[in-house]
């Protein structure tokens, strides 16, 4: 038995071990280099599935089993592991982490929820949205991270009464019960504190209580000793949690770079079909703002139903007659937070420039129905959404967090000319060590491990050898391909990380479309979608376990409510495909540069 416990406290080092070993006949006994590569992309995809070792160390093992096999030089690998779409998420993690660092998601969640009201109904829309749209710029980690702190704040008002500050009173309970429970409760409250009492000076000094990313650890106790006062209070807090969570992997879809997912594929794609000048980020955005959208009112739509019922009139009701007292204390407690933040200051006005100024620019810079800013230029393709990101990002570390005196025209702004520095000596609206803290380096490891697998895919042969096996498929209709790789990678991403589940299908989806004559985007743009869409388990997805960790919802309502979502989702997305995906993309038509791509492939 002891031997039996051992083996699986080390099962991560047997298994990161024993892999290599197993599979070393398929180089050994073919040498070839498509058995190689092959060698290489299953240790990888192995180690990722299974997590033996951690994500982005598994994302090495091409840079030095590729030079040891032949399949790339080790040059050519080290070149594949910083690409252009790595400059363009450190530009925006720079915007990012200006947003956190002056609260200005905070300012822009609590401002929307006033504007909703504390009606369930309007207010699960409003945070909906409102993690959507944070999410379109941010990772669906830190949107949701950042706005559901505000999200239990306001729970603990809607399930909490100022008749209830003393004590939680379960339902069903008496009028007589409730009395008794609370004179018990009183008591036990005053003998707490009087034995209690040589410990108030250290009570006193504990700051004061904070809304933290994750519940205290005894979250779940509580709920199961009466948390909830009733039902129907635990059916809303199961329904605003899950939906923050859906809202941020939906909100991720609508740009290029809303998730890993989406600069993963378009990394890839340009490395393949270099003369593809058909997907950047406004083609992209203007086929997934429709797919947000709806997909953000179907998803409101099927949680309300699934959680608060069918009555949408009475909770989507404007009158403020119908407001109760749980509702009206919720609104009062949100206009206090807001209030905090005080007005809108120098650094915040700073950021949302930046943040407008970026997208005006990504915009415009090749909007494809007119000139953009890069025809200016007498080079053309050297500029990409990867410098304009970088420029401003840069910008940020120059630019001071404190308004010039020569602007204030006699106002000082907050912290302004007291002597106070909290920026340290430069004083920048963003530090390194700002930037360092939320740039997430496994993902460019990841990404670039990635970027290492297709190469050598491609320069071996094996992508051109496993789309010829897929040659049985040519019989069923293009939609039903792509409907069949939608499922696959639907069910696998739930178990499997999402940048290692696209790194592992785009490159066998693309020999897929180019040995059919499909266009590759009308496979691989729902793909990656798709992909994102890891709603079901906690484990598929980090805004999941967040939202699971405070515990108000079980693993089988996030299987019922993700389900529901990845149907809707799936059925959203093969209608864009379908419809304005095809005007859009010209996915009609088997491209040249696709040919092109076929043809670099074979040799």
């Amino acid at each position: 038995m002891a031997v039996w416990k051992g083996l699986l406290r080390s099962k991560n080092l047997l298994l990161a071990i024993l892999v290599p070993l197993l599979l070393l006949p398929l180089p050994l006994l073919h040498p070839s280099s498509e058995s190689s590569c092959a060698y290489v992309l299953i240790v990888t995809a192995v180690y990722w599935v299974s997590e033996a070792v951690p994500l982005g160390a598994a994302a090495l093992v091409p840079a030095f089993l590729f030079p040891l096999f032949g399949v790339l030089k080790s040059s050519e690998v080290a070149g594949e592991y910083v690409k252009n779409t790595t400059l363009l998420l450190m530009g925006v993690i720079c915007l990012a982490a200006s947003v956190e660092k002056w609260n200005l998601h905070k300012r822009i969640a609590l401002r929307m929820v006033m504007l909703s009201g504390a009606k369930p109904g309007r207010l699960l829309l409003c945070f909906m949205s409102c993690t959507a749209l944070l999410s379109m710029w941010l990772s669906n980690t830190s949107s949701t991270a950042m706005v559901m702190p505000i999200v239990e704040a306001v729970l603990q008002q809607l399930i909490t009464t100022e008749e209830e500050h003393e004590g939680i009173v379960p339902s069903g309970t008496s009028a007589t019960e409730s009395a008794q429970q609370k004179g018990k409760q009183r008591l036990t409250m005053q003998e707490t504190i009087a034995t209690n009492k040589q410990f108030a000076p250290l009570y006193c000094a504990l700051p004061q209580t904070q809304i933290l990313v994750l519940p205290p650890t005894d979250s779940r106790d509580q709920k199961e000793k009466g948390r909830y006062q009733s039902r129907h209070d635990h059916m809303i807090c199961k329904c605003l949690s899950l939906s923050v969570s859906y809202a941020a992997t939906i909100g991720g879809l609508t740009t290029i770079i809303g998730t890993s997912t989406s600069l993963i594929f378009l990394e890839h794609f340009k490395n393949r079909y270099p003369d593809a000048d058909v997907v950047h980020f406004g083609t992209w955005f203007v086929f997934s703002v429709p797919i947000t959208v709806i997909f953000l009112l179907m998803t409101w739509v099927w949680m309300h139903w699934l959680f608060l019922g069918c009555n949408f009139k009475e909770t989507c009701s404007l009158s403020k007659k119908a407001k109760t007292k749980r509702e009206e204390l919720s609104e009062q407690r949100i206009q206090e937070e807001y209030e905090k933040l005080g007005d809108i200051s120098y650094p915040e006005k700073v950021t949302v420039f930046f943040f407008i100024l970026m997208t005006v620019l990504w915009f415009t810079r090749e909007p494809g129905f007119v000139p953009g800013w890069e025809s200016f230029f007498e080079k053309k393709g050297f500029r990409t959404d990867a410098t304009v990101s970088v420029l401003l990002g840069f910008l940020l570390f120059l630019i001071p967090s404190k308004k010039p005196t020569f602007l204030c025209f006699g106002k000082k702004e907050p912290g302004q000319g007291d002597g106070s520095d909290q920026d340290g000596p430069s004083g920048s609206m963003l530090t390194w060590q700002e930037f360092q803290k939320n740039m997430p380096w496994e993902i460019v490891v990841l990404v670039g491990g990635g970027y290492a697998l297709a190469a050598g895919c491609r320069t071996s042969g094996l992508s051109t050898l496993i789309g010829r096996q897929m040659e049985c498929l040519s019989s069923l209709p293009s939609w039903a391909v792509t409907l069949l790789a939608c499922a696959l990678v639907s069910a696998v991403t739930e178990f499997v990380s999402n940048p290692a589940t696209v790194t592992i299908f785009l490159p066998i989806l693309c020999s897929l479309s180019e040995a059919l004559h499909i266009n590759p985007l009308y496979t691989l743009i729902p793909v990656t979608m798709c992909i994102s869409l890891a709603v079901m388990l906690p484990v598929g997805n980090p805004p999941n376990a967040i939202v699971y960790n405070y515990g108000h919802c079980h693993i089988r309502d996030m299987v019922k409510a993700g389900l529901g979502v990845n149907l809707i989702g799936l059925a959203i997305i093969m209608v864009a495909i379908n419809t304005w995906g095809i005007s859009l993309f010209q996915l009609d038509t088997f491209p040249d540069w696709a040919k092109v791509g076929n043809a670099t492939g074979r040799l």
